[in-house]
């Protein structure tokens, strides 16, 4: 029999980076908690994406947690960009450290929460059936969880095997001798193919959208480097909780139509074969001036052209009706050059649509092709779907669904109006997905801890965004994200992978340094724009008595 009514001061829903530091933060000020997590293990995003080739496409010693000076000295990366498997151990070890297992469930989705006015309380029901009782309900969910299947005809009919990139078999899968097709060519399709194309018999990459890629360089870690940032990570890290994007690159200044074709195309070469998401920063107008990204695109585009040695297939993996990085960069490990080899053959979905899958394989307007197993790398609802699969309801009993039924609404990325004390990690309307995504969890996990310090030193309990103060945010959010050139891109910053999502530009492209100091103004402002108050039985004693 499910156990019921139980009481926290908390109730965390995901085990992911998030999930498992607000558990720990919640501990140290000795509240109660219970996290959530619909795996068997934790690890969030990197719990589920074990597809061959998965990797960070941020630097292994700027992705990983800055709150325990011990815990960052102590841990050993054995590559520039870590891969799945090394991160996964990573927060696993960080779990056991600390010794947050026990406070977690797993295999546990949650299915409601609703907030009880009368109480002032969260009342948190799961899949088993166990119903908990919190004061304060902090979603962790993750922005790239909600797996993203589209619906072709003949989906169920297919007779071999289907994977999802985001949902990847614990004990891998080995293509050797199979054909095989791969649907979408984002992120996970650009790390996953070429280790499928060295085992697989005939590799059919179907592309609707292709993407811009800047080769990793990866390596083992230098330790030299890594000696050096430890030795100075205190510096290391507040750099990058003051940068952009939460890692700090070489940037320069200036705009790239300020220099000349030969010192622009220098600087462009000397990023692309330092590889990374650096590239983004070469020149200062990249994101803001069409003309300007035109000539790093352009770069992009021959660079390409230059790998590829069929040129009608180059000339299709080449992007040209969207700005470079308004689309996520990719960062890729010999992605191009596997469209050189024998056995792989892409197929460019804008000329030749899949028309339905069938029992045998996929067709398309023009051909059929023959599979015995189809990946597909076609993304996630991002930053609203795993929320969405949720019944989240809030005073009045409105649904978040609702409220988000035009777009995402949300103070800070951190709350939302109409919904006390319900706090979402890294939420729309944050930098999060713009980010390195460490920072940006550790920066909204220490706000809220500290919020919730704030409230208990001032005997008050109930906290909520008001909505002039969601308005304007939502209205400052998307305001910078137009001066952008990102709305120019359908991408999923924008939910344009899913049919019927409001085309709403979601994270805050202010950057991370400027989004910790409103954040830190607000806390310093008596938490401006939220309505702070003593639960009802705090505020009147007769009531607490007949109780």
């Amino acid at each position: 029999m499910p156990n019921s009514n139980r009481e926290f001061d908390a109730v965390i829903v995901g085990a992911g980076l998030a999930g498992i530091y607000m558990l720990h933060r919640l501990r140290g000020l000795g509240l109660s908690a219970r996290v959530y997590e619909g795996g068997a293990g934790v690890g969030g995003t990197w719990y589920w994406n074990r597809y061959p080739g998965a990797r960070c496409d941020v630097e292994s010693m700027d992705y990983s947690y800055s709150f325990s000076e011990e815990l960052q000295q102590e841990w050993r990366w054995s590559e520039r960009y870590a891969s799945q498997p090394e991160i996964l151990a990573y927060i696993s070890h960080v779990v056991d450290r600390f010794d947050l297992r026990r406070e977690i469930e797993f295999d546990t989705r949650v299915n409601a929460a609703h907030f009880d006015e009368a109480a002032s309380r969260w009342t948190v029901s799961t899949q088993h059936g166990e119903t908990v009782i919190a004061q304060f309900c902090i979603m962790a969910t993750g922005c790239l969880s909600a797996a993203q299947i589209p619906g072709f005809p003949g989906l169920e009919t297919f007779a071999g095997e289907r994977y999802h990139t985001g949902h990847w078999p614990h004990e891998g899968v080995d293509f050797s001798g199979q054909r095989v097709a791969v649907i979408g060519t984002g992120s996970s399709a650009i790390q996953s193919i070429p280790i499928i194309a060295e085992q697989a018999a005939h590799l059919f990459v179907f592309q609707r959208t292709p993407n811009f890629a800047v080769p990793a360089h990866n390596a083992p870690l230098d330790p030299e480097h890594e000696r050096q940032v430890k030795a100075n990570y205190a510096d290391f890290r507040r750099a990058a909780r003051a940068s952009r994007i939460g890692f700090v690159v070489e940037a320069r200044e200036e705009s790239a139509l300020a220099v000349s074709e030969e010192e622009r195309q220098r600087e462009y070469e000397k990023r692309w074969n330092r590889g990374g998401l650096g590239f983004g920063a070469t020149f200062a107008d990249l994101l803001s001036d069409k003309a300007a990204n035109d000539t790093a695109a352009e770069f992009f585009r021959d660079k390409i052209r230059a790998i590829v040695r069929d040129p009608a297939v180059a000339e299709a993996l080449v992007p040209k009706d969207y700005p470079l990085g308004t689309k996520r960069l990719c960062v890729d490990i010999n992605y191009y050059q596997t469209f050189n080899r024998d056995n792989v053959t892409l197929i460019d979905l804008r000329k030749n649509p899949i028309e339905a899958l069938t029992p045998r394989g996929v067709q398309t307007r023009d051909a059929h092709h023959e599979v015995d197993s189809i990946v597909f790398a076609t993304g996630f609802d991002a930053m609203t779907g795993a929320l969405s699969k949720m019944d989240i309801r809030g005073r009045g009993g409105q649904s978040l669904g609702q409220k988000w039924e035009a777009g995402p609404r949300t103070y800070l990325g951190l709350a939302v109006a109409g919904f006390p004390d319900l706090f979402l990690v890294t939420g729309p309307g944050s930098p999060s997905v713009l980010s390195n995504m460490i920072v940006s969890i550790e920066q909204h996990v220490d706000w809220i801890a500290d919020c919730i310090t704030y409230l208990r030193a001032h005997d008050q309990d109930s906290i909520e965004a008001t909505v002039a103060a969601e308005d304007a945010w939502v209205g400052h959010v998307n305001e910078v994200g137009h001066i952008t050139l990102y709305p120019q891109a359908n991408s999923w910053y924008m939910g344009a992978n899913i049919p019927g999502k409001p085309r709403v530009f979601m994270p805050y492209i202010g950057g991370v340094g400027a989004y910790r100091q409103k954040c830190d103004e607000v806390a310093a402002n008596g938490y401006e724009g939220f309505a702070i108050a003593a639960t009802r039985e705090k505020a009147d004693p007769a009531r607490r008595r007949a109780s």
